[in-house]
């Protein structure tokens, strides 16, 4: 039988929180594992984090996640196989799921079975492994306290709760998610939906203090989702949520947001603005910021009318939309006071992956001595289409890690 299945399936029959304890178990009957450890990118995306299961303690202290094999692994999304002085090799293997990176599996074995064979066995091992996590997820706490270097604050906690990953891959495109401050902040709203034919997502921001913003983001996400899941099209989205925040909050807590939908088969985009994020776009070595219809942010007036605009995809642009958490909401027409920041953000970016994207462009905006947001959003959505077009800047990946 083939060990991954055989592996695949000993998950499956494991407790939410025992699961690192079955994949050692299998991994030595079937590979001759020497040991296995299993780190988790933490909230803030600076650590990795070694889990730290319940019969068996993990071997691994934390690393950095801007150095040495694992982290270089968790950028790449290549396994990497480390022949140690002696008789065993590491293998270090990334551990996500549609996109979503959970972390980096390190498994060592004996020098004769560090094969590019195993390697290849164990690489759809760590795929299955970041899908059982994300069940075991809904059932126990190990693996939400294995990734915090801090604790969360309330609001912090609402937030990750409702947001749905920070990344997610389809045929035609990647998406990807950064926000600081990542323990704190609770302003923040960020959707998708995938199907067949289309991408759905929102990206929003709350004004206000963080916990009040958080229940504001909750409320409008939820209406959101109610509408969109009815089958409503953008502007009955926006029309929903709109008067479900006005309905609660008669006015006082607003919010800005940027509902889209891209059509997967040919790259056109329909776009709700309501007072929203900012949105740019890198077309080969030019970027530009897209000028939308600003519209009034959702629950600011009572029965508001929404439009769509449209736009075109070519193959290979990048969309960044950035979305600032402020005190208060914009003047109306106000475009915001972080363009140049954003543009020199992103002119600094141009060279990075579409992964690594959204957490330069926060890093920059936060590092800005003028105009610094109390909190920042980024999502970065690269376009691969399905035919010819124009193709987008070339992305160039750090060289191979030293020896640990």
């Amino acid at each position: 039988m083939d060990r991954h299945v055989t592996v695949e399936g000993a998950l499956r029959g494991a407790a939410p929180h025992l699961l690192l304890d079955s994949l050692r178990t299998s991994l030595a009957h079937l590979y001759a594992a020497v040991c296995a450890d299993l780190l988790l990118i933490d909230y803030g995306f600076t650590s990795l984090r070694p889990v730290e299961p319940v019969q068996t303690p993990a071997g691994m202290p934390h690393v950095p996640v801007d150095s040495g094999p694992a982290g270089h692994v968790l950028r790449t999304q290549q396994p990497y196989l480390f022949r140690d002085v002696g008789l065993t090799a590491t293998v270090y293997l990334p551990v996500t799921v549609r996109g979503d990176r959970f972390g980096v599996l390190v498994v060592v074995l004996p020098t004769e079975r560090a094969t590019p064979e195993t390697t290849d066995s164990l690489v759809r091992v760590a795929e299955t492994l970041g899908h059982a996590l994300r069940v075991a997820d809904r059932h126990t706490d190990l693996y939400r306290r294995t990734r915090r270097t801090r604790a969360l604050s309330v609001a912090g906690e609402m937030q990750w709760d409702t947001l749905p990953g920070r990344a997610c891959s389809g045929p035609a495109f990647d998406l990807h998610a950064y926000w600081e401050p990542a323990y704190t902040s609770g302003g923040h709203l960020l959707d998708w939906s995938v199907t067949e034919d289309e991408l759905l997502r929102v990206v929003a921001a709350a004004f206000g203090p963080r916990t009040p913003a958080a229940l504001v983001s909750t409320l409008a996400l939820t209406a959101i989702r109610n509408a969109r899941r009815a089958g409503l099209d953008l502007v009955a989205q926006a029309s929903l949520t709109d008067q479900a925040l006005y309905g609660q909050y008669r006015g006082k807590s607003p919010l800005a947001a940027l509902l889209v939908r891209l059509d997967l088969t040919t790259g056109g985009i329909e776009a709700v603005d309501a007072g929203s994020p900012t949105l740019w776009r890198i077309r080969g070595a030019l970027s530009e910021r897209i000028e939308l219809d600003r519209q009034l942010p959702l629950g600011m007036f009572e029965d508001t009318v929404y439009a769509t605009q449209r736009l075109g995809l070519l193959r290979g642009d990048r969309l960044v939309f950035v979305a600032c958490g402020t005190d208060e909401p914009p003047a109306a027409g106000d475009p915001g006071t972080a363009d140049g920041s954003v543009a020199r953000a992103l002119a600094g970016a141009g060279r990075l992956s579409g992964a690594d994207t959204p957490r330069a462009v926060v890093r920059a905006l936060r590092d800005a001595r003028r105009a610094t947001p109390d909190a920042v959003l980024v999502l970065c959505l690269d376009w691969r289409g399905h035919g010819p077009g124009a193709p987008g800047e070339e992305r160039h990946e750090d060289p191979p890690p030293p020896a640990p």
